[in-house]
């Protein structure tokens, strides 16, 4: 059971006394094993969940649209806290989760009534005021527009939630809550606010609020901490028992990672460096609600086979806007797959895909429909997705998949009839993909996002029958920038040496993610010394040239010299990214295991030792 934490006259934590959370959730849907392993390991004071990814608001919209009573992460109380809900009232451990989602008045109602039947009272707290749907006529009006797209805003939304911080959070902590629920906020904020509470930061205390968002930043993927997607994956040991993240945070707002003993997984510098470069952008600006962070010169430090130091975050005064996550209905959507096997694979598939397409087209006139509004082909077991660098078109087994949106539901029921017609009429080899059956179509719920004045969304806090508000600051209406980074010193091949061709791979480790259909590859060099070769190489230029088939817009390349690395954006990169994109890689997941594959000059000397 964790020791009672030792506070200060003041009521807040002593400065020498750590606060250990651990990071349960990753997403929802990820595994219920993490927090029965966290809260049974008794070596953490909070408990917190992510759950929420724009795509996921997505799902949430279509949810409530369906049934008024969702619209929350029904995992959060269905699987975690029925596991774990005695326990950690037993052990004190305070639990914080977005898991709200559109509706986080109903996930504490449902959580609540789990307590009642588990003979349990805890008291819970929810954030209100990120539902922003009420503003959306007048900011139809005022001509907002998508601050990625710049496109209008559109005439119907399903859902509208600003990303809050972490003042509500720690304001419902202060005020009693044993358990606190959220709506949309950003996902490190699950994590700062305890900090918050615990330490008595003030707003102002921007160094502190930027490494306590690095905690939270670090530990709201789960197991990407501890192992998971790492680019050395050979190396991680037991994924069945893979350990989840936990922190230690100091008041300075350092903190070092570990996980519970006799978990799996592994605690890795690389590991953490990956982590942090996961979808952060701008390294000198990782704007959130609360702090602008500045994550260039952030050290990371091996302290032994289980524990990793993480410091240096630097922050200045937050943005006067919030970040509003939105989404729309913008038609319908059916994918339909067939596998192939045989001689020429990847040619059959791709030629029953344009047939099924060209067939389904004629259909579509003679039903008195329109065109489909988009149509996507692509190939599993091809390559599809790498364009000139696959290797694989001679393969044996492919399947093609065939993604087409419209505007009616029926013009889609009717391509999903069209899909199994292939087995008997086309391709020798053709057999249906697993599982079988009919596709179905389905809403296609598109997210947009803008931003907006803090004061138009005031947070506030419920607990029990009683209505607290949050005093969130304005922030800067015009941030002072950050000072430029210094790039890494000049590459110098030794003269009269070859140059010999490795994977970047040998030189780097990789992660990539997204933000919206920007596609955002972290590189960290394997040793310090190499970065200066991989800033050389790596340009944006040879990026875009490398995904010329994928990236339709400029690549931006920042430097984060504190960790030997660089950070990639890559814009236009996915096809609209989310759940607006067909791609099967929507989100850029392998984007960085792609890059990886690149073709790295290096001087034979060099190529030797790797």
């Amino acid at each position: 059971m964790p020791t009672p934490s030792p506070a200060s006259t003041s009521g807040h934590r002593r400065a020498d006394s750590p606060v250990r959370i651990g990071g349960a959730s990753g997403f929802w849907g990820d595994s219920m094993v993490g927090a029965p392993q966290l809260v049974n390991s008794g070596l953490i004071d909070y408990l917190v969940f992510d759950y929420l990814a724009e795509t996921t608001m997505s799902i949430l919209a279509a949810a409530r649209a369906k049934k008024p009573e969702l619209g929350y992460a029904t995992d959060f109380v269905d699987s975690a806290m029925k596991q774990v809900l005695p326990e950690v009232m037993r052990r004190g451990i305070k639990v914080i989760a977005n898991a709200g989602g559109i509706n986080p008045r109903g996930c504490a109602d449902a959580l609540q009534a789990l307590a009642a039947a588990l003979g349990l009272t805890p008291r819970i707290a929810v954030v209100e005021g990120d539902d922003v749907g009420a503003l959306m006529p007048a900011l139809r009006d005022a001509g907002t527009r998508d601050m990625y797209t710049g496109e209008a805003l559109p005439t119907e939304v399903l859902s509208a939630n600003a990303y809050f911080g972490a003042l509500p959070i720690a304001a419902a902590l202060s005020a009693g809550a044993d358990i606190v629920i959220t709506g949309r906020c950003v996902d490190s904020a699950v994590t700062l606010g305890a900090l918050i509470h615990e330490f008595g930061w003030s707003p102002g205390d921007y160094d502190r609020l930027a490494g306590g968002s690095l905690a939270g930043h670090i530990i709201e993927c789960g197991c990407q901490a501890t192992g998971g997607l790492f680019t050395d994956w050979q190396e991680v040991l037991d994924w069945a028992h893979i350990g989840y993240p936990i922190v230690e945070c100091a008041d300075d707002g350092s903190f070092v990672l570990s996980k519970a003993p006799g978990t799996g997984g592994i605690v890795r510098r690389a590991c953490v460096a990956e982590q942090l470069l996961y979808e952060i952008g701008d390294p000198a600006a990782y704007l959130l609600p609360d702090v602008s962070c500045d994550f260039r010169h952030v050290r990371i430090e091996q302290l032994d086979d289980d524990h990793v130091r993480v410091g240096g975050a630097r922050g200045r005064m937050p943005t006067a806007t919030y970040k509003v996550s939105a989404t729309q209905l913008d038609g319908f959507r059916c994918a339909g797959m067939m596998a192939i096997v045989g001689i020429d694979a990847a040619a059959k598939a791709q030629r029953t895909g344009e047939a099924i397409v060209e067939r389904t087209r004629g259909i579509l006139q003679l039903m008195g429909l329109p065109d489909y509004t988009a149509v996507h082909i692509e190939l599993f077991g091809a390559e599809s997705l790498y364009g000139a660098h696959a290797r694989t078109r001679t393969s044996r087994e492919a399947m093609v998949r065939v993604v087409v949106d419209h505007p009616v539901k029926k013009a889609l029921e009717m391509f999903a009839r069209e899909i199994a017609p292939a087995g008997t009429s086309w391709s020798p080899g053709t057999t249906m993909a697993s599982g079988g059956g009919r596709p179905s179509p389905s809403p296609l719920i598109k997210p947009f996002s803008f931003l907006l004045d803090k004061g138009r969304a005031p947070a506030s806090v419920v607990i029990g029958r009683e209505r607290i508000a949050v005093d969130v600051p304005v922030g800067d209406p015009a941030p002072i920038a950050p000072a430029p980074t210094r790039e890494p010193e000049p590459w110098i091949d030794p003269p009269d040496e070859m140059l010999v061709d490795v994977p970047l791979v040998k030189l780097a480790f990789g992660r990539s993610g997204d933000k919206g259909d920007i596609s955002n590859i972290g590189l960290i060099a394997r040793r310090p010394e190499w970065l200066p070769l991989l800033w050389q190489r790596v340009t944006p230029e040879a990026v875009q040239a490398h995904f010329s088939h994928l990236v339709k817009g400029r690549v931006e390349r920042f430097a984060l010299p504190g960790i030997d690395a660089m950070n990639l954006m890559l814009h236009d990169a996915l096809a609209g990214g989310g759940p607006a994109s067909a791609r099967f890689d929507p989100l850029g997941k392998g984007m960085a295991q792609m890059l990886l594959d690149m073709p790295i000059g290096v001087p034979a000397s060099l190529a030797a030792r790797l």
